[in-house]
């Protein structure tokens, strides 16, 4: 990041060369999360140093061009950091104020293990305010934490999705909790792999009972820049590692669609699109 904080011209070139990407894996709709506060200028009391709310409107500028140049759409989620509770309200600040303007909702990542009782209340306090303004919500959780955040994730923060959530299976209360309430788990398996989220012959990865047990999970990156895995990398891998078939990703996919943070006109199209791609509508 302190390559790219603070300048204007690499943030957006950066968003737009996003789109290219994920134009060439042959994607449709991607939702892509970052922190707007890890690409400000790093000396923030410098003269004419970028804040927050510029940061955002770059991004949407280069995903803008991209989305017209490249033919994927693509939408932001904002993060909030465990560490860093101060920056959770500005966050929510420019999730409401971009609601409407490129940004679908909220989410917060870093270690679970970082963030204590006393200053983590405040994460909550904007998870729950964020619900109040429906404004979506995912919550990095169960990923190297245990099943009791994912349960805290969906009972007090409202999320609506998971980022991982391996651990829910851990706790069979937890695991119907998921189920019950249909949240989905943003499943990422080389990562999980590569984190030490999950150890172990690949066959036995939660995501096989995620899919034996009809729960609604998506297939996703992570962060391809440290993996240096794409989507397309990741599809592979669940049909050699995981045992998947072709229908299993059309119906991963399509549960990815169906929970995506689109408005419900958008997110209609956008189910109406993959199905067509996969057969199942003329």
């Amino acid at each position: 990041m302190p390559v790219i904080s603070g300048d204007p011209e690499a943030i957006q070139r950066i968003a737009y060369e996003f789109c290219e990407d994920c134009s060439h894996q042959g994607l449709l709709y991607v939702e892509a999360r970052y922190s707007p506060h890890l690409l400000r200028e790093s000396g923030e009391t410098e003269k004419n140093a970028l804040n927050s709310e510029e940061v955002v409107r770059l991004v949407n500028e280069g995903f803008t061009r991209g989305e017209k140049d490249f033919g994927v759409k693509v939408r932001s989620i904002l993060c909030c950091m465990r560490h860093m509770t101060g920056w959770s309200t500005e966050v929510l600040e420019l999730c409401q104020k971009f609601k409407n303007d490129g940004v679908v909702g909220i989410d917060i990542a870093g270690s679970e293990q970082l963030c204590d009782e006393a200053t983590h209340v405040d994460h909550v306090r904007v998870f729950q305010e964020a619900a109040k303004l429906g404004i979506c919500r995912t919550v990095h959780a169960g990923e190297n934490g245990p099943a009791g955040v994912v349960r805290e994730a969906i009972e007090e923060m409202h999320a609506q999705r998971i980022g991982h959530g391996y651990h829910s299976i851990d706790d069979p209360d937890v695991y119907k909790l998921v189920k019950e309430r249909n949240i989905h788990l943003e499943v990422c398996p080389y990562s999980s792999y590569a984190t030490g989220s999950f150890c172990g012959n690949f066959k036995e990865h939660p995501v096989r009972s995620f899919l034996l047990d009809n729960v609604n999970f998506s297939i996703n990156t992570d962060d391809p820049l440290i993996t240096g895995h794409t989507l397309n990398d990741e599809y592979e891998l669940c049909k050699n590692e995981l045992g998947m078939t072709d229908g299993d990703l059309a119906f991963i996919n399509l549960n990815a669609a169906k929970s995506s943070f689109l408005p419900p006109d958008e997110k209609r199209e956008l189910v109406d699109q993959l199905e067509k791609v996969y057969g199942l509508k003329d």
